[in-house]
């Protein structure tokens, strides 16, 4: 069984979004000619919208992996 564990820090989560955010909108919005700043900010902006239902998310996992008597199956 492995050892439970904190989920991870805020600003874990909120680099992981943003820079998922990031790749989702830059292809299209490149191709548009938005610039490069301009995506930056708005992935940063998503990024911190996204953050606490993500960090929610993990500790449910989390908690569900505690409570799961047999997780080899």
């Amino acid at each position: 069984m492995t050892p439970a564990r904190p989920p991870r820090p805020v600003i874990v989560h909120w680099l992981v979004d943003s820079a998922v955010a990031l790749c989702v909108i830059a292809i299209v919005a490149l191709f548009f000619g938005v610039s490069i700043w301009a995506i930056v900010i708005v992935a940063l902006a998503l990024g911190a919208v996204a953050t606490p239902f993500t960090r929610r998310a993990e500790e449910r996992a989390l908690a569900a992996r505690d409570h799961d008597p047999n997780p080899d199956v």
